[in-house]
């Protein structure tokens, strides 16, 4: 099951420039339901008085025009929980990433 999450509190940075996502034998891996290639990148989520957090997102399709240290417009984020051979975690992927030119939002009364 994947959870949406809301992004109107939170402004986001590319850490790092896209790339594909491998499987096992380096191959990039693609989309189940789309068959698009799956492209990832680290997100750097700013949550106000909350400090940041970096996620490693994927998406379906490569994101165009996002390189590290550009703040991101995000679309469709989820996250999704897994667990494989005892180990577990969390997922994060998004519908879509836009690239801004507008610096990223401040907390208000910091």
């Amino acid at each position: 099951m994947r959870f949406p999450i809301d992004v109107r509190s939170l402004s986001f940075i590319a850490g790092s420039d896209p790339a594909g996502v491998l499987d096992m034998e380096g191959r990039q891996r693609a989309d189940k339901a789309t068959g698009e290639l799956l492209w990832g990148l680290d997100l750097v989520a700013l949550g106000g008085k909350d400090g940041a957090e970096v996620w490693n997102v994927r998406m379906a399709g490569e994101p165009k025009g996002i390189s590290t240290g550009q703040p991101v417009k995000v679309q469709g984020l989820t996250a999704m929980t897994w667990e494989i051979d005892g180990r577990h975690g969390v997922s994060f992927r998004v519908d879509g990433l836009e690239g801004t030119s507008s610096a990223p939002k401040t907390a208000q009364g910091a």
